[in-house]
């Protein structure tokens, strides 16, 4: 199945140095998340949720073609793999999902029979090409592709693990947005350690990784983009401008400045750490709702889940 999306160019004040690019969605698919391939010009993949599909942007020519990935599904998150081939974590399934970039052949692990329903939500690579994964229903888990085994365990303090990185150390966090806590997973045991951020029922919401290791946070009920150093345990935190922030994703670019979407104001964020300053950049949507932020260089892709669009903002 393929589709053409359309193409529109926006400018923005010539301080920010940063031009965006939308590319239209057809509708009926909800867009969910993305994932840009590492290769300047390479595919964009989107996991589209209302249509039980994986999507593939073509930033080039605008196409975009849909995979099919099996009866009953709802993608949630995409990433790619090592291997080059976009993998997701489908809810409606119940299972990790990769698709062959050059066949499309579509290949799913079913979670274990007695794991219930996990709505799964989000998955990262470590460095050892180990798949981990996150469920809200309480559970996170690990798929080695080599041998196929499939591990689920249950989240310490239950409901809520969303969200997932892994720093340049290899080390996998996650976020917990109903446990309002990010865990540090110990890779040869699986067991995750709750690490507690000072602000309470903060809604830690997504993860993402420095080139230092630090982990950025994403709050969803406080409105804060908080920061926990492992190396000395030390939290910090910063207000989203506007009244009411709700902090969505939150994805470090390659000169560790911090991007995250704001839905109360519907605008993404730039973060500069060494000043501590904030740069908003307004959807050109009444309601963007974006999700899963990713990037390559010089690029930062979104996902605007209401609006049927994918936009990229592209910096020098």
């Amino acid at each position: 199945m393929k589709a053409l999306a359309l193409l529109c160019f926006l400018s923005l004040p010539a301080f920010a140095q940063v031009s965006v690019q939308e590319y239209r969605i057809p509708g009926g698919h909800r867009v969910h998340d993305v994932w840009a391939d590492a290769a300047p010009d390479g595919p964009v993949w989107f996991s589209a949720q209302g249509s039980g599909h994986l999507g593939i942007l073509d930033p080039k020519s605008g196409k975009v073609e849909l995979v099919a990935l099996g009866e009953g599904s709802s993608p949630h998150g995409v990433i790619a793999g090592p291997d080059g081939a976009p993998w997701l974590t489908d809810s409606g399934q119940n299972a990790i999902v990769r698709v062959d970039p050059k066949t499309r052949a579509v290949k799913a692990w079913k979670l274990p029979a007695g794991t219930g329903y996990a709505n799964l939500n989000t998955a990262i690579f470590d460095a050892k090409g180990v798949h981990w994964f996150t469920g809200q229903s309480g559970v996170y888990g690990r798929l080695d592709p080599r041998s196929g085994d499939l591990e689920v365990f249950k989240a310490p303090g239950g409901r809520g693990p969303y969200g997932i990185h892994v720093t340049p150390q290899g080390v996998v966090y996650y976020a917990s947005l109903a446990g309002s806590h990010i865990a540090r997973i110990d890779p040869a045991s699986g067991r995750a350690t709750p690490i507690e951020p000072p602000t309470p029922r903060q809604g830690a919401r997504r993860v993402w990784s420095d080139s230092k290791g630090n982990v950025w946070v994403a709050e969803w009920n406080s409105g804060n983009l908080s920061r926990y150093e492992p190396g000395t345990g030390k939290w910090s935190a910063w207000k989203a401008p506007g009244e009411g922030a709700q902090v969505y994703a939150v994805y470090v670019d390659e000169t560790d400045k911090v991007w995250a979407s704001e839905w109360a104001a519907q605008v993404m964020l730039r973060f500069d750490p060494a000043t501590e300053k904030f740069e908003s950049f307004k959807s050109s949507s009444r309601h963007a709702n974006v999700r899963q932020i990713h990037g390559r260089r010089g690029e930062v892709w979104t996902p605007e889940s209401a609006a049927d669009k994918i936009v990229v903002y592209r910096y020098r």
